[in-house]
């Protein structure tokens, strides 16, 4: 029997189907329509096919590069580009998705004249900013951007929505949700226009849904975190029902030793510029494994083990104390790592770590 490729990051496709229907019938039952959010898995078409299997309407990913992996993997859906397009390859957006975020009316004109190249009509959510300050028009602006829009050929305003918490960190509220619904009947009864979308939330919104506070108005979300990692995004809570190890880091024990807890000798930073500290608890058994800063994001790792305990990292190591593990630990042994977000997107563009997959139910062929 082979063994497998270490560092490997183990994805259990049945736990990220549960939780994307988990969070799919919450949102269903208040009116809201889910996209799926790939992105933090480098768009992985067999992550996507578990959140169509488990109810998402379409897929979102910011980077076209990880929608043309979707695409050429057969993955037939609505696909959703999350970033705003670059002027530079309007052609490429209008020929891959046929939905984008936009809140540049020089982009705008931009894609329109791609569309016109292609003989096609694209769909543009027009996004707000609410105060995260990360995308979007300020509100002040949005009718003037609005009027000018609609003059454009080829180009169809679908809705308008807003992105929170993940620059600012502002969350979603009835109040900042409220202002969206009121700018969205605003250019409607303005322009005379009916708004498909109105894109409130990603998924620091869910609470928000949970008190029955989101607006009724609100009728479609994002969601990317709460469904591979189970949790709500401004506490970072797990989400009820919901799995948080869907993802698994293996790591495979290079080096076995009794060493003391402190480096002997005078010290000065390490590899990356930082100086470390050390507590002193004398001797102990250390195993260094096959990842490191190189892989992933070390801070946002934890042992799956809780006798085992992190000491540090170099660019291709991983120090670890095992001593209360005893005697259970060999070389050659894997450890196993959870993931938070930004651990999980490091792995996942790593070319260092290899991904493999399991689902443990399969359904007969039609």
């Amino acid at each position: 029997m082979t063994m497998p490729q270490t560092p490997y990051l183990l994805i259990d496709l049945d736990k990220l189907e549960h939780n994307t229907r988990t969070i799919v019938d919450q949102c269903q039952a208040h009116g809201i329509e889910v996209t799926g959010v790939t992105k933090c898995v480098c768009g992985h078409p067999k992550v996507a096919q578990a959140m169509l299997r488990g109810g998402v309407s379409s897929i979102a990913d910011s980077r076209m590069k990880n929608i043309q992996r979707l695409k050429a993997a057969g993955i037939d859906t609505d696909y959703m580009l999350l970033r705003l397009p670059p002027l530079s390859r309007v052609d490429e957006v209008v020929q891959l998705v046929g939905l984008s975020l936009n809140s540049e009316l020089s982009v705008l004109k931009a894609l329109s004249e791609a569309a016109q190249r292609q003989g096609k009509t694209h769909d543009v959510i027009l996004m707000l900013d609410l105060g995260d300050l990360r995308e979007g028009i300020w509100p002040d602006n949005l009718v003037s951007l609005v009027e000018e829009a609609l003059k454009i050929p080829n180009i169809q305003i679908k809705g308008i929505g807003a992105n929170l918490a993940c620059f600012g960190g502002v969350v979603p509220s009835a109040d900042n949700m409220n202002h969206l619904v009121e700018l969205a009947a605003e250019i409607e009864q303005a322009f005379g226009l009916s708004l498909k979308w109105v894109s409130g939330i990603n998924s620091s919104g869910l609470d928000l849904i949970a008190l029955d506070q989101m607006p009724s108005r609100v009728n479609h979300a994002r969601i990317g975190e709460a469904i591979l990692l189970g949790c709500e995004t401004t506490e970072r809570r797990p989400w009820p029902g919901t799995y948080q190890d869907a993802f698994v880091l293996h790591a495979e024990v290079l080096e076995l030793k009794n060493k003391p807890s402190v480096p002997i000798g005078q010290c000065s930073e390490d590899a990356f510029g930082k100086r470390p500290i050390f507590e002193d608890r004398g001797m102990m058994t250390r195993a260094l494994l096959n990842v490191g800063w190189e892989d992933v994001d070390v801070e946002g790792v934890m042992p799956l083990d809780p006798r085992v305990t992190i000491l540090g990292a170099s660019s291709g190591y991983l120090a670890v104390d095992v001593t209360a593990v005893g005697d259970n630990i060999r070389v050659g042994n894997e450890l196993a790592f959870t993931l938070n977000y930004s651990a999980l997107l490091a792995a996942m563009t790593s070319e260092y770590v290899t991904k493999r997959t399991m689902r443990k139910w399969i359904p007969p062929e039609e």
